[in-house]
């Protein structure tokens, strides 16, 4: 049979049609909100599988979407961020078939090494319903089944809370092989099962996510012993400058607001022994006060107004003396809310209220006190020597206050109505029309009667 051009070309336009059409979900019917469902692993996991060169395999029981970010190398694209592929220093290959994904190290499977492969919360399925689990798959290419597992608690000191979402490297001595992870929901992690012996682990702020230890990225480490457990992470940027003075603003007439680059150390005190204040124009010094951290000067503020509250109470000749010093009544504690139907249990975690506690607070403000106020329209220059980051990293920190200009008295409204004068009130002999500004007014003839 013959076939004529046109239709040849009628032909080829239509595979390429569908060449270039986008699977989707298909149309009609009742709509699915369940996420994808994991179903099988290939291997199975905690197995020992000597010369094992096939990719590790996750099959879904339903289609799942590849992303719109491809896969090329560079743990750039949708699938490559959400899989962690360990030990490997390299983006691993992953490729996607429907409602498989496989992966396997760029370098190939080396012999005699457990492998672990974790999928990340994150996949979506066709119509964009998330599956919110982790699904780990770890298993052995030779040698003894591993039977370690390391577990911990990562601490966003900076923020005073727990790191959610955190990269931990664990780095086996002396083979360098590193294990990597995901903190979840707790600040938590759990890697196992592992090669026994001695670890060096690292907790990361992944800012930029490309599941690599930055340096600019705060972090903590510490080395653990074989069967030793891993102690709190308080992840802090690691600078290895001393802090610098970013912005120094006024707060009212006797303060100033001095911010700085970074979290500063917070066992350290500030007097006239490492800081000065002086006049920029003759360097003539200036005393003053305190230097505190912002949230303590706000607290000591506060006690401060309450102070001088009650001594003014105190001194009121005009209230009774049974008034004043009556003791308050102690506030009963609230109950707890009610929860609403279906909604989900909140649930306290105690241990990490308490490792948080363990510690104080990091602050990047301080306050500044001086006894007699600033002059306006004056530069004061502030200095601090060996002030510590909180990484423990010493400098000397600069900054310039400006005081502005006294801002002038508002105008006086010389068009406003004079308040003593006594208005005139509509049906009292004017018209309401008379009390426009800037209209004659004119008596009212009383209406005579029929």
């Amino acid at each position: 049979m013959r076939v004529s051009g046109r239709t040849g070309a009628a032909g080829a336009l239509l595979l390429a049609l569908i060449a270039c059409a986008k699977m989707g979900p298909p149309a009609g019917g009742a709509p699915d909100k369940v996420p994808p469902k994991l179903v099988a692993t290939t291997p199975e996991s905690v197995g020992v599988y000597p010369g094992w060169k096939n990719d590790v395999e996750f099959r879904f029981d339903e289609i799942v979407s590849e992303g719109s970010s491809p896969n090329f190398g560079l743990g750039t694209g949708d699938l490559e961020k959400l899989i962690l592929l360990s030990p490997s220093g390299k983006v691993p290959v992953i490729k996607w078939h429907r409602d498989r994904i496989t992966v396997r190290p760029r370098e190939g499977w080396q012999p005699n090494r457990v492998y672990r492969v974790e999928l990340l919360p994150g996949l979506v399925d066709l119509r964009r319903n998330k599956l919110d689990t982790t699904a780990v798959l770890t298993f052995s290419t030779g040698g003894e089944l591993p039977t370690d597992t390391l577990r911990g608690i990562a601490i966003d000191w900076v923020q005073g809370r727990v790191a959610i979402g955190a990269l931990v490297e664990l780095i086996l001595q002396p083979d360098s092989l590193v294990y990597r992870a995901v903190t979840d929901s707790g600040g938590r992690f759990t890697v196992g099962p592992l090669p026994g012996g001695e670890y060096l682990v690292y907790a990361v702020i992944d800012q930029n996510h490309d599941q690599r230890r930055g340096r600019r990225e705060s972090y903590d480490s510490a080395v653990v012993a074989a069967g030793k457990p891993v102690p709190a992470l308080w992840l802090i940027p690691r600078d290895t400058v001393g802090p610098r003075i970013t912005q120094v603003a006024p707060g009212d007439s006797v303060s100033a607001v001095i911010g700085f680059g970074g979290p500063l150390a917070p066992d350290q005190r500030f007097d006239s022994s490492n800081v000065s204040l002086r006049r920029q124009s003759d360097s003539a010094p200036v005393p003053f006060r305190s230097v505190l951290v912002k949230e303590l000067d706000d607290s000591l503020q506060r006690l401060a107004r309450a102070r001088a509250d009650s001594l003014r109470i105190a001194a009121d000749t005009t209230i009774p003396d049974s008034l004043k010093f009556r003791p308050a009544r102690p506030l009963a504690p609230k109950a707890p809310a009610p929860a609403l139907p279906g909604a989900p249990r909140v649930r306290v975690d105690v241990v990490a209220e308490s490792i948080l506690k363990s510690r104080p607070k990091l602050a990047q403000s301080l306050v500044l006190r001086v006894d007699s106020a600033f002059v306006p329209e004056t530069k004061y220059l502030v200095e601090f020597r060996g002030i510590r980051s909180a990484a423990g990293v010493a400098g000397d920190a600069k900054g310039v206050l400006v005081i502005p200009k006294r801002p002038p008295p508002p105008p006086v409204d010389t068009t406003r109505a004079d308040s003593t004068r006594k208005p005139n009130i509509p049906g009292k002999g004017l018209p309401a029309d008379s009390l426009r500004p800037g209209k004659p007014t004119k008596p009212v003839k009383p209406k005579s009667s029929p």
